[in-house]
């Protein structure tokens, strides 16, 4: 009694393996360029009407930090401080969905765990 391999799986077997590896390497390879590029992007958000204004990196990195002179009061120092971190957290929202999108144009929607 001979064994049935499932229709294609005869002769190519092997090579559509490597056909399927050689994909992965070429879209693992996409992936590390892209994280690659969005680390070298700023992402900005501003709060409070403008009051301030940060910038970051894709590492998560505060690159600039401005705030208006006129919400510096002593006695606010805690109203300035959630200030600066909605700002950072908006500004890592913004690099969180421009991750996001750019990874799922790059894959088509499907993801994968542990590459990103």
């Amino acid at each position: 009694m001979k064994a049935r391999l499932p229709q294609g799986m005869s002769n190519g077997g092997a090579s559509n393996m490597n056909q399927v590896l050689k994909q992965a390497q070429q879209m693992q390879d996409k992936i590390t360029a892209l994280q690659a590029d969005l680390e070298q992007r700023e992402f900005s958000a501003s709060v409070g009407g403008g009051a301030v204004d940060i910038t970051i990196n894709g590492k998560r990195e505060v690159l600039s930090l401005t705030i208006k002179p006129e919400v510096v009061d002593p006695q606010e120092v805690e109203m300035l401080q959630d200030l600066i971190m909605s700002a950072f957290n908006e500004a890592v929202h913004n690099l969180d969905e421009t991750s996001d999108a750019e990874m799922s144009k790059l894959t088509g929607g499907v993801s994968f765990p542990g590459l990103f």
